[in-house]
């Protein structure tokens, strides 16, 4: 396997997470999430974001709503629920906890 199929991998696995961490500071809407994805080199495409969406806002964790925009279509913004928010926090836990998990075992090789 090579270094960018291992980093895909990864990425896919964290997606969801990184979704929920840019609208925990607040509403965005789809391209400028992946602006931010693209800007943090988690390279995401429009394809891959919104099924992610989809099913984030029909687990309860999103909400959304319409704005017009000056140029062009309406655009969704989507926003954390209450249960988004705990979700999150649940996901901020098991992240640290994983990391310590990684640097205790990669510590032991060492």
């Amino acid at each position: 396997m090579t270094e960018d199929n291992v980093k895909a991998q990864m990425r896919k696995g964290i997606l969801k997470y990184c979704i929920l961490a840019i609208l925990s500071r607040g509403e965005s809407y789809a391209p400028r999430i992946i602006s931010e994805l693209k800007a943090a080199e988690m390279i995401v495409v429009e394809g891959t974001l919104y099924p992610i969406l989809t099913r984030q806002k029909n687990a309860g964790l999103l909400t959304y709503r319409w704005e017009e925009s000056p140029q062009g279509p309406p655009r969704k913004f989507y926003s954390l629920t209450e249960k988004g928010q705990e979700y999150l926090r649940q996901w901020d836990k098991a992240w640290v906890e994983m990391v310590s998990q990684i640097e205790l075992i990669r510590g032991k090789q060492a």
